[in-house]
C-alpha cells in the first residue's frame, strides 16, 4: 500500500491523494486501507516513512556502485546524488518529500508528528565525511565541516526543486555540485602537499 500510494503520489501529488486512490492503486478494499491506517493522515506518515526507506536504499546502491572502499569524497558525492531528481526514483523521492515536509507545516495533525525520526541523520553523516577527509589530508584543513556539510545539503534540495520545475537541467545541477565538491576536496596532488606540510 506503502507504494500504491507513492506512485499515485508521484503522479498527481501528494494533496491530491486519498485512500480510495491508493486502495484502487495497490488493488485493495478502501475498507482494508481503513482497517490498517484508519486515518489519510497515519497513511501518508507510514508513507513517508517508506520513501525514507527507499532512499536509504538509493543512497546504499549508489555506494555500492562507487567501490569496496569508495573514499570520502565518492560517498559524499553519492548521499548528495541520491536526492537529486536525475531519473524517475529520484524524481519521485524529491517530490514527495519536499510536498511532505510542506504538509508537516500546514497541516495540524502531520504537523504533530515528528516529520521524519532523525532530522539531523544527513547533515551529521555529511559533516563526519568531510571531518574524516580534513583527518585524511583530502579535504581542505580550513573548511568548517558542519557549515559545509549544511550548504551542500542546501544547495543540493534547492537543485532538485530547481530541476523539477525545468529551470535547469540534471547536468547543470551536477556541474554545481562538482565545482562545489573540488573547491572543498584535494587533488591528489594538492593532498600530498598537504600532508607534507603537516
Amino acid at each position: 500500500m506503502a507504494e500504491a500510494l507513492i506512485r499515485v503520489a508521484g503522479r498527481r501529488g501528494l494533496h491530491a491523494v486519498g485512500m480510495r486512490d491508493v486502495a484502487a492503486e495497490a488493488g485493495v478494499s478502501l475498507r482494508l486501507v481503513q482497517y490498517y491506517f484508519e486515518t489519510k493522515e497515519k497513511l501518508l506518515f507510514y508513507g513517508l516513512q517508506h520513501l525514507t526507506d527507499r532512499f536509504t536504499a538509493r543512497v546504499a546502491a549508489r555506494l555500492r556502485a562507487a567501490g569496496t572502499d569508495p573514499g570520502p569524497r565518492a560517498t559524499t558525492e553519492a548521499l548528495l546524488l541520491a536526492s537529486l531528481p536525475t531519473d524517475e526514483e529520484g524524481r519521485t523521492f524529491h517530490l514527495l518529500y519536499t510536498s511532505y515536509s510542506i504538509l508537516s507545516v500546514t497541516d495540524e495533525t502531520l504537523a504533530a508528528q515528528p516529520f521524519i525520526d532523525k532530522p539531523d541523520a544527513a547533515e551529521n553523516a555529511l559533516t563526519g565525511l568531510l571531518e574524516q577527509a580534513q583527518a585524511s589530508g583530502l579535504a581542505d584543513p580550513g573548511i568548517a565541516a558542519r557549515m559545509e556539510a549544511i550548504s551542500l545539503l542546501a544547495m543540493t534540495a534547492t537543485m532538485g526543486t530547481s530541476i523539477l520545475v525545468g529551470q535547469r537541467g540534471p547536468e547543470s545541477a551536477l556541474a554545481v555540485l562538482h565545482h562545489h565538491l573540488d573547491r572543498i576536496f584535494l587533488t591528489a596532488e594538492a593532498s600530498v602537499r598537504s600532508a607534507d606540510v603537516g
